[in-house]
């Protein structure tokens, strides 16, 4: 590992404070859990293929599975061959069959106050409705529907359709921007697009249908835009292929059967960021996902019939796929979805939220854990968070000083923490304590999940028992990629070449402690993690240099205390364009344009020049030493020395 991961994985003044206290289970918590034999991880590694089997039969199939695991043709995996199940039957309708349709499915609330109470039953009738209507305008299985919608019901409706009829569904994150919208839209030749007219953003309606409409306009595949009304904001309507979500569902049939999918059949397109500009399309299939995400989610989770659940997450990244939609509603929880953010109006409102709908379980993220850290104490302290019994962390690794925080503050020092450790491409959780069994150490992901395998190797391939490098999966598990759409080949080469075809790359750095525990320190690739989203250096270098003043940018990802990571830009401009503070406000908005407001560098430097080896590759490792005010490792290699003292001089001044 470097300096910087050294550091990192270190934790530096943070571990050595609080690492050495170690958290086991309450006893009156393990002596309940739904795991509680610790005999669980070697019955599981003694024969992997039986355990996810033995989770799988938890499952309605429509036709069982006659084999469990074909890893014939790695790293192309094939789970449950044979069978035929679907999604949204296992979310919705073997509930309601069971006499469940009016249980809560989500207490939801919106940024503005409103309130509803969404029952199975209701996701269930709108879930036929909304795909019959997609039916009705020609989508049927295989096809992809784009999904860009705000934290609403209608979002877990619209995915529900779509897995009802086979439809394939792309969902882009609402805080994306019109182009990041249309390229994921163009690149999976994305039939319908479901949006709505606007999203609330701090009280505010922000347009999300007539900021992408113009956009939209020339993507030949592209032939229905469903929108649903959220903020009354009445906006263009194009005649022919626009519709209205309410007139479609209203005129659909109330019955629609579900559509029989082989357990291989694809699920979903999720894209996300890349070493290159170009994002990837990670495609899920429909029983091994279904399958991992209810394990992980009813044993990391120990979710009970009577808790309420909320995953503080948005539906536009994994983890609204797998833990507030599909798992949840798979396992038949009660959840809590909030569409705003959380201080508005006031820095308790996520608190007030879980007080009035007694949140037993809270799932979310460092990064907002770190906020209510600074907001200050006394919102927390403010409101009665006694039904609270577990707590969870998700998106990137979580300090000690902020776990810490969360254990004692939030949890009131009784809730175990899973610290849990997955990707995008990897569908459900890794790496993660279970709550009844495991002795936590805070900022540590623990170890893996129950048929999961991971090691830590060195650059050569070889293991390494206690120490740092890099994270692998050895063995196949069932809610893993299956390819990157339409995309097989860079599939291969991402994931699965350096180490072989059947060791999973997953690009983090890590290290493992000597009691086998995994600490994560981040990515080694070019991938930055803000505020939990993965935004690749390619993608915001791209955006930079397509403004008319910049010659040449690059991308670092520095330490931030808010974000976990922020951006840091260098930015050589073009044709004499003066590098003040009018330009570098003027890319901050011409980045939120390209890509979304996430994206926007937080820290800007101006340079006639770029740090350079002779052969003109530019050198991130001296930016990342000069952006941390670190003395320079060799420079013997650089085209031009003085490129360094000048930014160095100028991060000084």
């Amino acid at each position: 590992m470097s300096e910087e991961q050294a550091t990192a994985a270190s934790g530096g003044i943070d571990v050595l404070l609080h690492t050495e206290r170690t958290f086991p289970p309450p006893p009156e918590f393990a002596a309940r859990a739904n795991a509680s034999d610790p005999g669980i991880y070697e019955r599981a590694a003694a024969d992997p293929e039986a355990w996810w089997g033995s989770w799988a039969e938890k499952l309605d199939w429509i036709e069982p599975f006659d084999e469990i695991l074909d890893w014939s043709n790695p790293p192309f995996a094939r789970w449950f061959t044979g069978g035929r199940l679907n999604v949204s039957a296992n979310c919705l309708d073997r509930h309601v069959a069971a006499g469940a349709g009016d249980r809560v499915a989500y207490f939801w609330e919106g940024e503005d106050g409103t309130r509803k109470e969404i029952t199975y039953g209701w996701l269930l009738e709108r879930t036929q409705r909304a795909a019959n209507a997609l039916r009705s305008l020609g989508i049927g299985k295989g096809d992809v529907v784009g999904i860009f919608m705000p934290m609403v019901p209608e979002a877990a409706v619209a995915m529900l359709a779509c897995t009802r009829i086979g439809a394939i569904h792309n969902v882009v994150f609402g805080g994306f921007s019109a182009a990041s919208v249309v390229e994921r839209m163009e690149v999976s030749g994305a039939k319908a697009l479901i949006t709505a007219d606007a999203t609330l953003r701090r009280g505010k309606p922000t347009p999300m249908k007539a900021a992408i409409d113009a956009a939209i306009g020339g993507l030949d595949s592209l032939e229905h835009v469903i929108v649903v009304d959220r903020a009354g904001t009445d906006p263009p309507m194009t005649a022919g292929r626009d519709h209205r979500w309410e007139e479609l569902i209203g005129a659909a049939d109330p019955v629609c059967e579900p559509e029989p999918m082989d357990a291989e059949d694809p699920l979903y397109i999720l894209y996300t960021s890349g070493s290159t500009a170009k994002p990837k399309g990670i495609q899920h299939t429909t029983a091994g996902y279904l399958t991992g995400i209810t394990a992980t989610h009813k044993l990391v989770f120990d979710l009970k019939d009577d808790d309420v659940y909320w995953c503080a997450a948005d539906i536009g990244w994994v983890t609204g796929h797998s833990y507030i939609v599909y798992a949840p509603l798979a396992n038949g929880a009660t959840s809590v979805m909030y569409e705003g953010a959380p201080n508005y109006p006031a820095e308790d409102r996520w608190w007030e939220i879980a007080e009035r709908y007694g949140v037993t379980i809270l799932y979310t993220a460092p990064t907002a854990i770190r906020a209510c850290m600074k907001w200050g104490d006394e919102h927390v302290d403010k409101h009665d968070l006694s039904k609270l019994r577990l707590l969870g962390s998700v998106g990137e690794p979580i300090n000690p000083r902020a776990w810490l925080w969360y254990h004692e503050r939030v949890g009131g020092g009784r809730c175990p923490i899973v610290d849990t450790w997955w990707q995008t491409e990897t569908g459900a959780i890794m790496i993660t304590p279970l709550p009844g069994l495991t002795t936590t150490k805070p900022g540590s992901a623990t170890i893996p999940f129950p048929g999961i395998e991971a090691k830590i190797l060195d650059d050569e391939g070889n293991e390494i028992a206690e120490g740092g490098g890099n994270l692998v999966l050895t063995r196949p598990w069932p809610a893993m990629a299956r390819t990157l759409y339409k995309e097989p080949e860079r599939f291969v080469e991402t994931y699965w070449k350096r180490f072989g075809p059947e060791t999973y790359q997953v690009g983090d750095a890590a290290r493992v402690d000597e009691d086998g525990y995994f600490w994560i320190v981040g990515r080694t690739d070019d991938v930055i993690n803000v505020s939990g989203h993965r935004l690749s250096t390619m993608e915001v270098e791209s955006a930079l240099v397509s403004h008319p003043n910049v010659a040449e940018a690059a991308v670092i990802g520095v330490a931030d205390e808010d974000t976990g990571q922020a951006i840091f830009a260098f930015v050589t401009p073009a044709g004499g364009a003066s590098g003040d503070g009018a330009l570098e406000a003027d890319l901050r908005d011409h980045v939120a344009a390209k890509i979304g407001k996430l994206a926007r560098p937080k820290r800007m430097a101006f340079a006639d020049d770029l740090p350079k080896t002779r052969s003109g590759k530019i050198m991130r490792r001296l930016l990342r030493d000069i952006a941390a005010g670190r003395e320079l490792g060799d420079v013997s290699t650089l085209r031009d020395p003085e490129v360094v003292k000048d930014l160095k001089r100028q991060l000084s001044a």
